[in-house]
């Protein structure tokens, strides 16, 4: 295993600020959603069903703000919202492909883990 000094791991506040709010659990299931096509709000509440309006409609801020989601306004009566993700967006789906493939081939030894770790605080 290779040797990993501690500021290999370091975060800066800015980074992890970015980290925080483009992979928490509603992001990534709107960033999910949304890779395969654009939606609008209820489209996504019904595809979440789990996620409140609140945490959705502060989710797709949030994404916004970072560039990774757009919101554009659909010449429709009455008027609707779209949201799609950016060129910037689509760009994490990658690296969250390695995330999520790291976390799958190594979910049995972190149950492992977390089972020896659960009986010495019991």
């Amino acid at each position: 295993m290779p040797d990993t000094s501690p500021a290999e791991f370091a975060i800066s506040a800015p980074h992890r600020e970015l980290l925080d709010q483009v992979l928490d659990k509603w992001s990534l299931q709107i960033l999910n959603e949304l890779c395969e096509r654009p939606c609008r709000f209820n489209d996504l509440r019904r595809a979440i069903p789990a996620v409140t309006q609140k945490s959705l409609t502060a989710t797709l801020r949030r994404l916004e703000r970072n560039g990774i989601v757009e919101r554009r306004l659909l010449s429709s009566r009455p008027v609707a919202v779209e949201y799609r993700i950016t060129p910037l967006g689509k760009t994490l789906r990658h690296p969250v492909d390695v995330l999520l493939e790291w976390a799958a081939k190594h979910l049995p030894a972190i149950e492992k883990a977390r089972g020896r770790f659960d009986e010495t605080v019991s």
